[in-house]
């Protein structure tokens, strides 16, 4: 369809977000879905990088990726096989998917399935590991890949069993919904969704007729892991604003995502094309004993929270994480959730944040007004040590650098024939 105007098609978009329908429907072996996995293939976070590119961080997700596979039996082995060239490394964005922190998925890896039943099209996203030592941020020892190995071997089944005595699956906007009124804003705090998650799965896993050591299991780590629905909310995201880049014109932000090296992003009039420039370093509050110096520049796909509206863009949702990812308090959030209304298009009707005076979140992140005004989206995230296997060092806040959003517009100038 053609538009009128640059107005009329980002109205269009946004439309397609509000109308957007994220079901889960399975949890399922990665290879079974994204043949691309079906070789020697790793998916990353964030726009295209290379093995010697790649911070120690995701390098360190990828030697844990290998030794889970089992191409090869040791950490020297698997380097040198992610060296060697024989592994190839897709960005997750490439395949409908998007992953947390590293973004490293590999074939036997459990994904969610997730459905956006307006426009029909499907999401994939790794489950959470939960805290501490973890695959996202970079550990590979032997209790990370055992860990990987249950969730491969226990956790997904189980959960794939809760999902189909589910006639339609599960509606992810209910819990979104939901848990956006008990004060989640889905980047750094999940506590109510996770909690509401668990409150779905939690009777129908009593029920099944499986081993009682592994429903003891399962239902005791879905309770402990209180960041658990970040992915199946990233999902969600993802399969939305997938299908909302379907219109092919206009200047909404469709993807946001960082692999260490480069930020990168993406805007509904130009489809599949990255718009990079280099990657920030968050700012935030460190745990005791860190400080920026131990800092990994910016990683991950969850970055797709904010461009569905949520995380940093919803600061005021979430009083109870605003210190914790370094905003002052409740009025510094409310001034950043304001000031990010002044790059978006509209509100969100789908998900009213009680203490923003309802209002809903925020919807569509133009691109040209965040050149126009020079006011960049604020993300929530987490912090990665910058060696592998250290972990989380602490939470903040980054922001993109506005080249992307210039070369972007500049990009999409020239394709409507206009002269630069």
């Amino acid at each position: 369809m053609t538009y009128k105007t640059i107005d009329e098609a980002n109205r269009a978009v946004i439309d397609k977000i509000v109308a957007g329908a994220p079901f889960l429907l399975d949890v399922v072996p990665a290879k079974s879905v994204i043949e691309e996995l079906n070789e020697k293939v790793l998916l990353h976070a964030g726009p295209p990088i290379k093995w010697e590119n790649m911070t120690d961080p995701m390098q360190g997700s990828c030697v844990g990726a290998v030794l889970f596979e089992e191409w090869a039996a040791t950490e020297e082995d698997a380097r040198t096989l992610l060296a060697s060239g024989e592994v190839k490394f897709i960005p997750c964005h490439s395949v409908n998917a998007v992953g947390p922190m590293g973004g490293i998925t590999s074939g036997n890896m459990p994904v969610l399935v997730v459905e956006n039943r307006t426009d029909g099209n499907i999401a994939y996203c790794q489950m959470n590991e939960g805290i501490g030592a973890v695959l996202r941020f970079g550990a590979y020892g032997e209790d990370v890949v055992n860990r990987l190995r249950w969730m491969r071997d226990v956790l997904g089944p189980v959960l794939s069993k809760v999902l189909k005595t589910m006639e339609e699956g599960m509606n992810l906007n209910v819990i979104i919904a939901k848990s956006i009124a008990m004060g989640d804003e889905f980047h750094q705090r999940n506590i109510a969704a996770s909690l509401n998650f668990l409150k779905e799965v939690a009777p129908i896993v009593t029920q099944l007729d499986i081993d009682e050591k592994e429903r003891q299991e399962v239902i005791t780590f879905l309770a402990d892991t209180d960041q658990f629905f970040l992915n199946p909310m990233m999902a969600a995201a993802k399969a939305v604003m997938d299908g909302a880049r379907m219109i092919e014109s206009g200047t909404v932000v469709t993807a946001m995502a960082r692999n260490g090296e480069n930020f990168g992003i993406k805007i509904s009039g130009m489809g599949d094309e990255w718009f990079t420039g280099p990657v920030n370093t968050p700012q935030g509050l460190y745990f005791s004993g860190y400080t920026a110096d131990d800092a990994n520049p910016d990683l991950g796909d969850s970055a797709i929270t904010e461009t569905f509206g949520v995380g940093g863009m919803a600061m005021i949702a979430a009083p109870a994480v605003t210190r914790f990812v370094g905003t002052g308090g409740f009025n510094d959030a409310l001034k950043t959730s304001n000031e990010m209304t002044e790059i978006t298009i509209d509100h969100n009707p789908n998900f009213p944040v009680p203490t923003w005076d309802f209002q809903g979140i925020v919807l569509g992140i133009d691109a040209r007004k965040v050149v126009e005004t020079g006011i960049l989206p604020v993300i929530n995230t987490g912090i990665a040590h910058k060696v592998a296997g250290l972990g989380q060092i602490g939470a903040g806040t980054v922001t993109p650098p506005i080249e992307c959003f210039e070369k972007a517009i500049t990009a999409y100038a020239k394709k409507l024939g206009m002269d630069i």
